[in-house]
């Protein structure tokens, strides 16, 4: 069944790429053969490859100090407990190896350690994907299909006594192929009603889906599973929306329209119980119907309809369930709404019968919290009349997100946050205090506490960074060039050796994401991405990551970019940089260019070695897509349209029809049981690289998936990239 888009922070290895030859077809399958084999020598231990220098070595060990460095810092992060009244909390925090429990009172601005953790109320502990429901008596669940990708034990929701005893049906109609809330998410496919006595869920039928094979190699015998898949040019699975009366057993199938294969998310109950709150998207992601239903009959109306030219926004095209622009008021009257009719992510105000009341922000905020996530609303307090959001306000910082408050009335906009980078809030029940959180690319999370003003009470906590401050690390770069145009700013951070000369000339690693649903380089100092480009740079490289035209955090008109265009503008735009900052800092050596990536890094790492091969010379491409007519369509769908509409732009952005381009080293990662980017994809690219005469490097991971492809047993696919990186580029020549 089908799965998300993995997020490019699952791909983190420092990984590498291809040269040119020619030759005749039988030769170029024998070539590569023996190419899969070199491949495995790289995984050999160096000595059995060739004698490695005491630099190289020095080199080598502070690579794997660095990334084995996140498991021993602790930063400012923590975990408040609220207590009754509403404002005073206590945390525990690690300080010196040791757990500390410290309880802090806002209110006269105070701090004492306790002698140990206050003891916590027993809560009900939920077994696998289980939603507990309000008044605590329930769980509701359903049986997980596990990661070896078997088919479900059983189709429908249970409910769990929380107390102890035997689970009994709450749905008996599930079959195989048409059954309920199936998703990893369950809590996205289901919700609770606030008096406990109902439960809005999803029941989904894929039983007319195509189907890919995950062939299990490793079985003692050969053994072929179906996988339920869904093609932007084919059948989707539709939708049911029920309300199940946990009493009676009563299913009540709610109205959700004449289209049932429009994707559905469950978004909220009224406080009363009396309405059921979802939203519906069309297939082109074009328009979203906010919608609400009558749990009892289930009628249901539109409240409101959101419409774009190109996609709507905000529906988080990697998964449904993060849509996060409804916030319903406790007046039971109002919601908030984030939109980007203006252009730029905005609050806007509504009565629940669709009437707009006003709208709350100006252009010159972006709503939105870190990494392209939509509306963070952090409080609303009605009786004061303030909303408190994250949104990203400075124009020449345009990836910063800080806290701001705006009066319902859309009055006294206020920044209540200040410093650079990216800030995290916990807002007290009584909405009269926050925790504030920050961090940089070079500035570990540290936390502190606020008045609801913004005014500053007293640091928290800052974490213990001994062991990173040792290894005397050079700081992160942050920089900006322009696009491809000439005109529109890129930003990006770049990273030095240790013992950097800048007498030296050093080979450039450019690590890319650059998927059109997310931003690709570094904001945080704990970045996975970044701790790899960083442990990468000591080896002897220049590394960097830049956030090309196409990606979030910058407004409509830049994100538009990719639309009906993917595969255009995104390697031009990483060029473009690469050659201003090489202009920069004549230390970096144009000619020993690497690329590196997976998921749609992968797809750009095998695009940049196709559509500008005499820049880049080495690339390593894991888990990669590289066409997407065998995509999901909820990934690229609001990008490129449906295929019969848009055959042209599915051509382009193919990389099959490019394979002849190819003269660097490229390296192919995959893995044989990937469910999000199919193993037939990477079989064609293959197929076309050697109808091309192109001699390529391929490492095939049994039985590894999506997200393993780069973390197989375990970090193996990260050092054979690493080694091959090294091999190609020679670092230290």
């Amino acid at each position: 069944m089908p799965t998300s888009d993995i997020k490019r922070r699952d791909f983190v290895a420092g990984l590498g790429n291809t040269l040119d030859s020619t030759g005749s077809r039988s030769h170029d399958a024998f070539m590569l053969t023996l190419r899969v084999l070199v491949v495995v020598a790289f995984a050999l231990p160096p000595a059995q490859i060739h004698a490695q220098s005491p630099a190289m070595a020095d080199r080598e060990a502070l690579y794997r100090s660095i990334l084995a460095l996140p498991g021993k810092l602790t930063n400012g992060a923590l975990t408040p407990h609220w207590l009754p009244d509403g404002s005073s909390f206590w945390y525990t925090t690690r300080t010196l190896g040791e757990l500390a429990t410290f309880q802090v009172d806002p209110g006269h601005n105070t701090r004492i350690l306790l002698p140990e953790a206050p003891p916590v109320p027993p809560r009900p502990s939920a077994q696998g994907r289980e939603l507990l429901s309000p008044d605590g008596a329930w769980f509701a669940g359903v049986d997980a299909w596990s990661d070896s990708l078997k088919e479900f034990p059983s189709y429908d929701i249970y409910l769990r006594p929380s107390g102890g005893g035997a689970r009994t049906a709450l749905t008996t109609d599930g079959i195989r192929g048409y059954n309920w809330s199936y998703d990893d998410y369950f809590e996205a496919e289901a919700r609770w009603s606030p008096d406990s006595r109902k439960l809005a869920a999803l029941k989904i039928d894929y039983r007319m889906l195509d189907s890919i094979p995950i062939i299990h190699w490793l079985r003692p015998h050969t053994e072929v599973e179906w996988w339920s898949w869904r093609r932007p040019d084919g059948r989707y699975d539709t939708n049911e929306l029920h309300v199940l009366d946990v009493g009676s057993r009563r299913e009540i199938p709610v109205d959700i329209g004449s289209d049932p294969d429009r994707p559905i998310v469950i978004l909220s109950w009224k406080g009363d119980g009396s309405e059921l709150y979802f939203a519906r998207m069309d297939r082109d992601y074009k328009q979203l119907d906010l919608m609400a239903a009558d749990p009892a009959t289930g009628h249901s109306r539109v409240i409101l309809t959101e419409r774009s030219q190109s996609y709507v926004g905000g529906w988080e095209v990697g998964g449904a369930w993060k849509y996060r622009g409804f916030n319903l008021l406790a007046d039971g009257k109002r919601f908030l709404w984030d939109s980007e009719r203006s252009g730029w992510n905005g609050l806007y105000l509504y009565y629940l019968n669709g009437t707009l009341i006003r709208r709350l922000t100006p252009d010159s905020i972006l709503v939105g919290g870190p990494f392209g996530t939509r509306g963070d609303v952090a409080a609303v307090d009605e009786r004061a009349g303030w909303v408190y959001f994250s949104g990203h306000g400075d124009r020449a910082r345009p990836y910063d997100v800080q806290l701001y408050r705006v009066s319902l009335d859309g009055t006294h906009l206020t920044r209540l946050t200040d410093g650079t980078g990216q800030h995290y809030i916990w807002f007290a029940p009584s909405k009269q205090f926050f925790i504030d959180l920050r961090t940089t690319v070079n500035d570990p999370l540290t936390s502190v506490l606020r008045r609801a003003d913004g005014s500053l009470l007293r640091p928290l906590e800052s974490g213990n960074m001994d062991a990173y401050t040792a290894l005397r690390l050079r700081p992160r770069e942050e920089f900006v060039v322009k696009a491809d145009d000439g005109k529109t700013d890129l930003y990006g951070v770049l990273y030095l050796p240790r013992d950097f000369d800048p007498g030296r000339k050093y080979p450039v690693i450019d690590f890319i994401y650059g998927g059109p649903g997310d931003i690709g380089s570094p904001k945080t100092f704990g970045d996975n991405l970044g701790w790899s480009a960083e442990a990468m740079a000591q080896l002897g490289f220049v590394t960097f990551a830049v956030d090309a035209r196409g990606t979030p955090d910058r407004g409509k008109a830049f994100q538009d970019v990719a639309y009906h265009n993917i595969g255009r503008h995104e390697i031009p735009d990483h060029v473009a940089a690469l050659h201003q900052l090489a202009a920069a800092r004549p230390y970096m050596d144009l000619s020993r260019v690497g690329i590196t990536g997976g998921s749609w890094g992968g797809y750009f790492t095998v695009r940049a070695m196709l559509q500008a091969p005499e820049v880049y010379a080495v690339g390593v491409a894991a888990g990669s897509q590289f066409e997407f007519l065998e995509h999901l369509p909820n990934v690229i769908t609001p990008w490129l349209g449906q295929p019969g509409a848009h055959p042209e732009e599915y051509h382009y952005a193919s990389n099959y029809w490019l394979a002849d381009q190819l003269k660097g080293k490229l390296l192919l990662i995959h893995g044989t049981s990937d469910a999000n980017v199919p193993f037939s994809p990477f079989m064609r690219m293959t197929d076309a690289f050697i109808r091309a005469g192109k001699f390529f490097d391929m490492l095939v991971l049994p039985e590894a998936t999506h997200h393993s492809s780069q973390y197989h047993s375990p970090g193996y696919a990260r050092e054979v990239g690493r080694r091959y990186l090294v091999e190609h580029l020679k670092p230290g020549s």
